[in-house]
């Protein structure tokens, strides 16, 4: 498994300003991933069909608010930093640049 952590991406989006800080954990050979953003409660997440391909994670999301709609993700580790983007129905690519592990 790549990319096990913390990682803290600074996020800057018409709706959001802040950290999100994903974490990226074994959850009996599956991944669990997790993301917090700063100063805002989050809805539950639900990550399925998690792949990893050489140093990058790729995935689905799917949040309540937006049910019924899928939010495709990629992230690249490389070291202790990491880049990706999120494609979020009716917001378009939020980029997760400059990422950096956190624990």
């Amino acid at each position: 498994m790549i990319g096990l952590g913390k990682w803290k991406f600074p996020v800057d989006t018409m709706l959001y300003r802040g950290d999100a800080v994903v974490d990226v954990a074994d959850d009996g050979g599956t991944y669990a991933i997790t993301i917090a953003l700063s100063g805002m409660d989050v809805p539950d997440i639900t990550v399925s069909d998690v792949r990893e391909n050489e140093n990058t994670v790729t995935g689905t999301a799917q949040i309540e608010v937006l049910k019924g709609k899928d939010i495709p993700f990629s992230i690249t580790f490389e070291g202790d930093c990491a880049n990706g983007f999120l494609k979020v129905p009716f917001m378009g690519k939020i980029k997760l640049n400059k990422g950096v592990r956190i624990g």
